[in-house]
């Protein structure tokens, strides 16, 4: 009983498999990422380039601020035991060895010891200027492929599709779906491929931003127990 069910249910999948058409039976082709890079044109070539540097920025960056964001907790309890004790040559060195934003601000800041309040201030205001700028280098790269990156995918689009319709034109009687649909999913790629490039570049650059808003709180940090420290003999 068993061999006749099995024998029944055999002929009837080679029955449905036999009724299928030939389109039906081929293999799907499978898309591969390379072959539509390919095809979304000249455009893809500014959008790779935009991917690149982006990534590459993000990794330099985060290398540089994870060096400038390196703190030691002795740090200003040493540069108050120099100063207090005369010892400025001392606390130089040490601003200088420790090779820091903040450390940067508080040499200057020692450099200006015997000048009015005020100005060491400003003084160390102008080079923590100097610090954020290099802190953020490469940032407008990044935010110019978060939003140029979609921008140049959406004109590969436009143009992939005006080129679409003008194939179809100039096909005349033999134009079909087919030629149409193959142009579009093409022109689309470009569409992918900039909002893609959009999407790292952006988390990216905000990622950036908030580590370098961490640095800078430090240098602030740091900026304000040096104030106070200069009060201190004062009181």
């Amino acid at each position: 009983m068993m061999s006749f069910l099995l024998t029944i249910q055999n002929d009837v999948v080679n029955g449905v498999a036999a009724s299928l058409p030939e389109a039906a039976k081929a293999p799907v082709a499978e898309m591969n990422f390379l072959d539509l890079a390919i095809k979304g044109g000249w455009i893809m070539i500014p959008i790779a380039l935009l991917c690149i540097l982006s990534i590459y920025i993000l990794i330099e960056r985060i290398l540089f601020i994870r060096k400038a964001g390196k703190e030691e907790s002795s740090f200003m309890n040493r540069i108050k035991d120099y100063i207090l004790e005369g010892k400025i040559d001392s606390a130089i060195k040490l601003c200088q060895q420790t090779d820091t934003p903040a450390a940067r601000m508080i040499e200057k800041g020692i450099s200006r010891l015997g000048r009015p309040m005020n100005d060491v201030l400003v003084a160390i205001e102008n080079v923590g200027n100097i610090e954020i700028s290099k802190l953020e280098k490469g940032f407008s790269i990044v935010a110019t492929a978060s939003a140029g990156a979609p921008m140049l995918g959406f004109l590969g689009t436009v143009t992939g599709m005006v080129q679409a319709f003008y194939d179809m034109a100039n096909a005349g009687s033999n134009a079909d779906i087919t030629l149409l649909s193959a142009g579009i999913y093409q022109a689309l790629v470009t569409t992918v491929a900039g909002l893609i490039v959009g999407i790292i570049a952006m988390f990216a650059y905000n990622y950036l931003v908030a580590r370098v808003d961490g640095v800078v709180h430090q240098m602030e940090t740091k900026t304000m127990e040096f104030m106070d420290l200069l009060n201190e003999p004062a009181k």
